[in-house]
């Protein structure tokens, strides 16, 4: 019958101290086997202190061991010489494309355990042990496996770089601060990245505080929704019995409130919901970036965190805290369905509206609108690129600069018959609809140019005069809070005019001409 080969790996029959196969091996009192000449030579390095240990589990000799080659051991390893090793080490030890190779292995690598910062190599789990038995190695810094360490060397001086440059915002090593970096701010590596760890840590807090916010929020307008289909319920009932009383009469007005109440409660809770998604899409995405953040937090390498630190995006403007107030609801419904049954024909001639405007005048509350920007570089946050729509531009204005410049001409434009465009006035509409908060600024040369804003459908025919008027002009626009602002644009933000009313259509900026040659221009402001 064959005889099966012995299945031993190499590393059961290696040197810890050389790591290669044992040549005369001697086994110490604690069962643990090396080369005679690699004990010797460690116990060598340890005469002075008279104390002779074993390099792997540290137990100590005194007086200094008498060793005696271990034959068996010794006839072991020179049969699987001739029979030849039954293994490497398995396939998931060695280093793939995606993994990082130990540098001292020869041949086919194994992947790396851990990386030296100091020595700037990465070793596997055997080349790594003298980092552990040696105090030579003992200020060593080793980190999770690096593919990176090398970015780590000064390409002009071959030194590592352990400096930072506050001056130039970049890592140096110790003779760039001597030379081209003289003079300037430089700390150590270490100390840069405590500072920018501090800050990385107050962004994590403030994100931390925006989710606890945000998620409070959510709690809030769920209630909302909650108590405006409770409101809209109870005045449906309310008002069926109402008109229950009328008989034939009032079924197809108890039918119309019905219709206009559900309506109105579908367009609230909608509203909300919308609000509600908004901050919970924010809460993932701060979730996310705490997460971000945390993974760039935990690196070890401080020159690749410093690297890196200058391209972390900034944190997206919050959405604004709501504010639930008391709220009103529907109820002014049931009030006026009640002076409806009371005055049958009166409302039913003259007071209907009554009714419809009980609906539509619901106090839902949701996020405050913001607060008014005070400075122009806070009204900057907010600019919006505007490009002129040449369908809305009358025959006698040329459009130039990509449609963001206006010019009174003298002559008539061969332009097409378009639905839209001006008449009567030199006026013209922007391209872009704006809603929400818009901020843009106006500059133009001439006699007079008039800055305006309006709807979609403003009139296109006859002399009606629609717009502030003003020089130089910023605008300012929160739709939602039915806000629109012109102010003075100079070194300070002076304004001109504010308007405070229920915006139902999105706007459009616009201009408007008095004499030849007059120009005005929507400022890049970005």
């Amino acid at each position: 019958m064959a005889q099966k080969g012995v299945s031993l790996d190499k590393d059961t029959i290696s040197c810890s101290i050389c790591l290669d196969l044992l040549k005369d091996p001697v086994t110490t009192s604690c069962g643990h086997s090396y080369c005679m000449d690699c004990i010797q030579g460690h116990w060598d390095k340890e005469y002075e202190k008279k104390i002779y240990s074993c390099p792997q589990c540290r137990k100590t000799f005194t007086p200094r061991p008498v060793l005696l080659k271990n034959t068996m051991l010794s006839d072991l390893v020179e049969q699987l010489k001739k029979t030849g090793l039954q293994a490497a080490p398995a396939d998931h030890c060695y280093a793939g494309a995606e993994d990082v190779a130990c540098d001292v292995c020869t041949g086919r690598k194994l992947k790396a355990l851990k990386s030296c910062l100091v020595c700037l190599v990465s070793y596997c789990d055997q080349h790594l042990q003298p980092h552990y038995d040696s105090s030579a190695f003992e200020k060593h810094k080793l980190v999770e496996p690096s593919k990176n360490l090398q970015e780590d060397i000064c390409s002009h001086h071959d030194e590592v770089m352990k400096m930072f440059c506050r001056t130039d915002q970049q890592c140096i090593c110790y003779l760039c601060s001597v030379d081209e970096h003289k003079g300037h701010d430089t700390v150590s590596a270490a100390a840069e990245r405590t500072e920018r760890q501090k800050e990385l840590e107050v962004s994590q807090q403030n994100i931390k505080q925006r989710i606890q916010d945000r998620e409070k929020d959510v709690k809030l307008l769920q209630q909302e929704v909650e108590a405006i289909n409770r409101s809209a319920d109870k005045v449906v009932e309310d008002s069926r019995k109402i008109f229950t009383e009328l008989i034939r009469l009032m079924e197809k007005r108890s039918s119309d409130v019905n219709q206009q109440v559900r309506s109105q409660q579908k367009t609230e809770v909608s509203r909300v919901k919308e609000v509600q998604e908004k901050l919970e899409q924010e809460i993932t995405e701060l979730k996310r970036k705490d997460a971000e953040l945390k993974k760039f937090s935990d690196t070890e390498d401080h020159t690749q965190f410093l690297k890196n630190y200058s391209s972390l995006s900034p944190l997206s403007e919050s959405t604004s805290s709501i504010n639930i107030r008391p709220l009103r609801y529907f109820e002014d419904m049931t009030a006026a369905v009640s002076e409806f049954r009371n005055k049958l024909q009166y409302v039913l001639n003259k007071k209907w509206t009554n009714i419809s405007l009980g609906v539509s005048e619901v106090d839902v509350l949701l996020p405050n609108p913001q607060s008014e920007p005070k400075t122009r570089a806070e009204f900057l946050k907010y600019s919006h690129e505007i490009t002129l729509d040449p369908n809305t531009a009358h025959r006698q204005l040329l459009l130039s600069e990509g449609n963001r410049k206006a010019t009174f001409i003298e002559e008539h434009l061969c332009l097409s018959n378009h639905p839209e465009r001006f008449t009567y006035w030199r006026e013209v509409l922007s391209d872009e609809s704006l809603t929400g908060c818009c901020y843009w600024e106006v500059k133009w040369r001439g006699i007079g140019v008039s800055v305006a804003v309006a709807y979609k459908d403003i009139s296109r025919r006859g002399s009606s005069e629609e717009g502030p008027v003003s020089s130089r002009v910023g605008v300012y626009l929160d739709h939602s809070a039915g806000t629109l602002s012109f102010y003075s644009v100079t070194k300070t933000m002076t304004l001109l005019h504010r308007v405070q009313t229920t915006f139902t259509q999105p706007l459009y900026a616009g201009l408007w001409f008095y004499c030849y040659g007059d120009t005005a221009e929507f400022c890049k402001l970005n």
